[in-house]
């Protein structure tokens, strides 16, 4: 005999990990307001950083909530992945490097720096092994080009427009480098707290230099510094720590018997 109760459970479950698709479709909403600021000719770079801070805090939760809510399993005939891959190449790199060129941090005549970037983002993106979640790494600079936009106006505003192009040159390359960053909502629990902790404060401390942007107080920028350094420490060491741990576990075993006459 069918179970009546069976298929509410699983229509709300299915709902459920639907909306969780919905939520992460959402950013496209504080993306183009984002983009529709920046199209102004009194384009504020503070409006364009509230909706891309807003589109970051919906891609930190969509992904556990993915999980949560077996979205692969229950939502599965819609890739929330590219989705979000979409999403993400969008506001991480496409709007904040055109708001860079918009507000002309770069030097007169090298605009073109940002397509550079662009570029290199998309390849990073593209790249088979760009995210390694079964051990949280994210590979090459992961194009949080929202985060060095906010950046690029401070450099501008306290030593011109070259610092802000060797920045993005800098980024550009490390974006497809093969180096290891770690994914703060897939690190090893015994990081994990700190690490979103610290990626919570060190949000608090951009958004308190807003209102003051790009003139905000020195110490409150060296401070929001802190953080940064501390992730990317973070991640070499357990990058390092994940490689010595796979070399130790593939190394073969040495016998302490004798041969045997037949060998």
């Amino acid at each position: 005999m069918k179970d009546s109760n069976r298929d509410p459970v699983s229509f709300r479950h299915r709902a459920t990990a639907y909306g969780v698709h919905a939520l992460t479709a959402s950013g496209i909403i504080p993306a183009s307001l984002a983009m529709h600021e920046i199209i102004q000719s009194d384009c504020d770079p503070r409006r364009v950083f509230v909706w891309l801070l807003l589109t970051t805090f919906i891609d930190a939760i969509d992904g556990p909530l993915a999980r949560r809510f077996r979205v692969k399993t229950l939502a599965h005939s819609i890739d929330g992945r590219t989705i979000d891959d979409l999403l993400d190449y969008l506001t991480f790199a496409f709007i904040p490097l055109m708001l860079v060129w918009r507000m002309n941090w770069l030097p007169e005549g090298l605009g073109f720096t940002v397509a550079i970037a662009m570029g290199a983002s998309l390849f990073g993106f593209a790249h088979l092994n760009a995210k390694d979640e079964q051990n949280g790494f994210f590979r090459g600079f992961p194009s949080y080009w929202n985060v060095a936009a906010f950046y690029a106006g401070l450099l501008h505003h306290w030593w011109g427009p070259w610092p802000v192009a060797i920045m993005i040159w800098v980024l550009a390359g490390l974006t497809v480098t093969p180096i290891w960053l770690i994914y703060p909502n897939l690190a090893p629990a015994k990081h994990r707290t700190w690490l979103l902790a610290g990626a919570g404060i060190w949000a608090l401390l951009l958004v308190a230099m807003l209102p003051l942007y790009p003139q905000p107080p020195s110490w409150l920028v060296l401070v929001s510094l802190v953080y940064p350094i501390l992730y990317s420490a973070a991640s070499f060491a357990l990058r390092r720590n994940r490689k010595l741990e796979l070399d130790d576990s593939t190394e073969p075993q040495t016998s302490s018997r004798k041969p045997s006459a037949a060998s």
